[in-house]
């Protein structure tokens, strides 16, 4: 459904909604034969599942694993195959880089290659931030023909790539291979007039691998998501809502601010969220509450990890509710299995609260037990924004 039509149904209102995304928080049967999900202790979870309406969204259609760029925008209504962005435009305006108009921007890893040449460790295991910024100032100093070479730290293994030039397209393959045994790609035109931009990429990452050569774990670099700064609705303009995203990663900062939410500083713990909540709760009507680490830990293949993370969530549900929000979403944007150490395609469990929900037979946020529920088994996820919205009394009714 079109944001267009959505616009002209929106409605000022009085009511808060807050969107909480576990990131990655679908999985896969472990422990006991249980998902982390359904593994972990979750009784406040479970109380908004009984009081509420349950089921699984796809963030983009059936098969199809979702990168979290595309998925979080279809969490906020956006329909990701539309409204396309890469990677690397959403790290730059997470960390607040001034993006030009022409810049072509990229998401990059610090990776560990091996004698052969080969990817060992797409993330050069986790190097220390504080190390990612010591190798950010030796690759800034690259220097390539025609253009103007950025090179920012991000957080851990992650960092920020941005060329300037003229003629610069941002169509273009990624780099990473995204999976071990495999050597690093070429960047490679996908469209015509990407001959320059693709010259300029493989210039830098020649030239990259040649200062990190001694440098390792973090020996080489992957690239992926080149993107551009597009010109879409915010939020704000969309849904008549006034957004606030607290999170404390920065790809997630950069979908809200690319989106038109105000981002509050905060604390990356999960109580240094809620307090930037409790803190924040009068002055704006949507809010964005990211976990990032339930992702994490599924992409590590850590379950225990993993459940520790949702159960310290669910610890902190009295003191979201005890601010009397009117509408509660509770999600992720997608699956991360730590059977499979990476996003996957699997519905990812959803539940809505507010007092007008019609609660259906769910009695424990899960896997299996959000299949019996009303929002079906395969929801869009573009319509738990739409239900969030009508939820909370800010839709008017269509036609006469």
């Amino acid at each position: 459904m079109e944001i267009e039509f959505i616009q002209k149904l929106a409605k000022p209102a009085e009511t808060k909604i807050v969107f909480l995304v576990m990131d990655g928080i679908g999985g896969l049967p472990g422990e006991e034969g249980l998902t982390e999900l359904e593994k972990a202790k979750t009784p406040n979870l479970d109380k908004l599942a009984r009081e509420g309406i349950c089921g699984l969204h796809q963030p983009i259609a059936e098969g199809i694993t979702p990168g979290s760029g595309p998925a979080h925008l279809s969490l906020f209504g956006y329909d990701p195959v539309k409204y396309q962005v890469g990677r690397g435009i959403l790290a730059a305006l997470g960390i607040n880089f001034p993006v030009q108009e022409g810049d072509i921007a990229a998401r990059g890893n610090f990776c560990t290659i091996d004698s052969q040449g080969k990817v060992s460790d797409r993330r050069a295991g986790r190097i220390s931030t504080e190390t990612n910024q010591e190798l950010c100032s030796l690759l800034s100093q690259i220097k390539i023909e025609g253009g103007e070479v950025f090179v920012e730290t991000v957080k851990e293994h992650r960092f920020l790539l941005v060329l300037r030039g003229g003629g610069l397209s941002a169509d273009l393959a990624d780099t990473d291979p995204q999976v071990v045994g495999q050597a690093p790609r070429q960047a490679r035109s996908l469209s015509a007039g990407a001959d320059k931009a693709v010259k300029a990429v493989n210039d830098f990452l020649a030239k990259a691998k040649e200062v990190l050569s001694d440098k390792h774990p973090a020996n080489m670099v992957l690239l992926r998501g080149f993107s551009q700064h597009p010109a879409w609705p915010s939020m704000g303009e969309a849904f008549g809502v006034k957004p606030a995203a607290i999170a404390g990663y920065p790809m997630y900062r950069g979908i809200a601010k690319l989106l038109g939410m105000e981002i509050l500083d905060t604390g990356e713990e999960i109580e240094d969220q809620l307090n930037t909540l409790e803190k924040s709760f009068n002055d704006y009507d949507f809010f964005y509450f990211h976990v990032k680490k339930t992702d994490s830990y599924g992409e590590d293949g850590n379950f225990s990890a993993k459940v520790k993370v949702v159960e310290q969530t669910d610890n902190l549900i009295p003191r979201l509710m005890k601010l009397n929000p009117d509408v509660v979403v509770v999600t992720g944007d997608h699956s991360t299995p730590s059977l499979m150490q990476g996003h996957s395609w699997h519905p990812v469990p959803a539940l809505i609260w507010s007092k007008y929900c019609r609660p259906d037979k769910v009695n424990k946020f899960g896997e299996r037990d959000c299949l019996a529920g009303s929002l079906g088994k395969r929801l869009p996820a573009t319509a738990l924004m739409r239900l969030a919205l009508a939820n909370a009394l800010r839709l008017d009714k269509f036609g006469a």
